[in-house]
C-alpha cells in the first residue's frame, strides 16, 4: 500500500474531487470504492424517503437506510484519511480497509432489499427471510468490529511522523469510534419483554431492540428516530462513533496553535478532551440503560452533564494558565 503521509499544512496543496480521490485510492482501493458506492447509496435513500410512503415502526421505510447511507458517506472518507498516516504492516493494512469496506457493501446491499420489501433491517425475526437476512448483517458486523480491532492496534503501533500530538487525537478518536462500534452489541440482547415471550415457549417478530423501556416504533426525534419517551442505545452508540471526527478536529485545532500552547499542553488538552468525550459516552449510555429519554433528563443525568462542562472547563483554564504563567516568567528572565 503506497500512503503520502502527510501533515495538516502539507495537505493543503492537495486541492479537487479527483486529487482527494487519487489519495484515497492510494491509501485502500476497496474503502474508495465503498464511499463511491455509499455515495450511489445515500442518493437512493434520498430518493426512497422522497417518493416512497410506505412506513416501517413509525418512520419512512427508507429513512434508516438514509441515516446509514449518510454515516458510511462520512465514515470512508474519515478512515481513509486517518489510516494514510499509517505506514507499518502495509499488507495487513490495506486487507483491513478492504475487508471493512466489503464488509459494509454487504451491509448496503442488506438495507436496500429490506427498504424494497418494506421490512424492518434489525432485529427483523419475523420470517425465515428477514431472519436470515438479519442473522447475515449479524455475522458481517462482528467480522467487521473484530478487523477494525486489528487496524486500531496497527494504528496504535505506529509512531507520530510529524506532531506527536496530532497522532495522539486520531488514536484517541479511533479508539472511541471503536467504543460506538461496541455499544452497538447492547441492543442486541432480547429485551425483558422478548425474553419472556421466548421463555415461556413463543415467538417473537423481533429480537433485539434500540428502545428501552418499550418497544420500538414509539414517538421519537425528528428525522433521528431516538426515542422521546423512553432510552435508547442508539444515541450512545451515535456519539461514541463520531469520536473519531471530534477527536480529529480537536487535534487539527491544536495542531493549527502550536504557537499559542507548546506541546506538554496540547498533549494535555487533548488528553482531557478525549476523557471528557468518554465521560459523555458513558453517561448517555447509562441513560439509555435507565430507560431515560434524552430530552427528559432527571437530577441524575444533570448532575452528570454539568460535572463534565465544570470538569472540563476547569481542566482546560488550568492547562492554559499554567501555559500563560510559564511564557511569562520566561519574558522576565531577560
Amino acid at each position: 500500500m503506497t500512503t503520502t503521509a502527510q501533515f495538516p499544512e502539507a495537505r493543503r496543496t492537495t486541492s479537487g474531487a479527483g486529487a482527494i480521490l487519487r489519495q484515497f485510492w492510494a491509501t485502500s482501493k476497496g474503502m474508495t470504492i465503498f464511499f463511491l458506492l455509499s455515495c450511489f447509496f445515500l442518493v437512493l435513500a434520498i430518493a426512497g424517503v422522497t417518493v416512497d410512503p410506505r412506513e416501517v415502526l413509525g418512520q419512512p421505510v427508507w429513512m434508516k437506510s438514509l441515516k446509514f447511507a449518510v454515516s458510511f458517506v462520512v465514515y470512508a472518507p474519515t478512515v481513509l484519511w486517518m489510516f494514510s498516516y499509517v505506514k507499518l504492516r502495509p499488507r495487513l493494512m490495506r486487507f483491513v480497509m478492504d475487508a471493512c469496506a466489503a464488509a459494509l457493501s454487504i451491509e448496503i446491499v442488506l438495507f436496500i432489499t429490506q427498504a424494497v420489501r418494506g421490512q424492518p433491517m434489525h432485529f427483523n425475526v419475523a420470517t425465515p427471510i428477514d431472519e436470515t437476512l438479519w442473522s447475515i448483517m449479524g455475522t458481517t458486523i462482528t467480522v467487521f468490529y473484530l478487523i477494525n480491532i486489528v487496524g486500531f492496534v496497527v494504528f496504535l503501533r505506529q509512531k507520530p511522523i510529524a506532531d506527536r500530538v496530532f497522532m495522539l487525537s486520531l488514536k484517541l478518536g479511533m479508539g472511541l469510534m471503536l467504543l460506538g462500534f461496541g455499544l452497538g452489541f447492547l441492543m442486541t440482547n432480547p429485551s425483558p419483554a422478548q425474553m419472556e415471550v421466548l421463555q415461556a415457549g413463543g415467538s417473537v417478530p423481533a429480537i433485539g431492540a434500540h428502545t428501552v423501556g418499550a418497544a420500538d416504533g414509539g414517538r421519537g426525534i425528528a428525522i433521528l428516530g431516538w426515542s422521546s419517551e423512553h432510552g435508547d442505545l442508539r444515541i450512545a452508540h451515535f456519539v461514541g462513533i463520531h469520536g473519531a471526527q471530534v477527536l480529529a478536529l480537536i487535534g487539527w485545532l491544536l495542531y493549527n496553535a502550536k504557537q499559542r500552547f507548546n506541546d506538554k499542553q496540547r498533549l494535555a488538552l487533548t488528553w482531557g478532551a478525549a476523557v471528557a468525550y468518554l465521560g459523555l459516552v458513558a453517561s448517555v449510555t447509562v441513560q439509555a440503560l435507565r430507560g431515560q429519554a434524552l430530552l427528559q433528563p432527571d437530577a441524575t443525568t444533570w448532575i452528570s452533564w454539568i460535572g463534565l462542562v465544570v470538569g472540563s472547563v476547569l481542566f482546560t483554564s488550568v492547562v492554559v494558565n499554567q501555559g500563560s504563567v510559564a511564557r511569562v516568567q520566561g519574558s522576565g528572565s531577560f
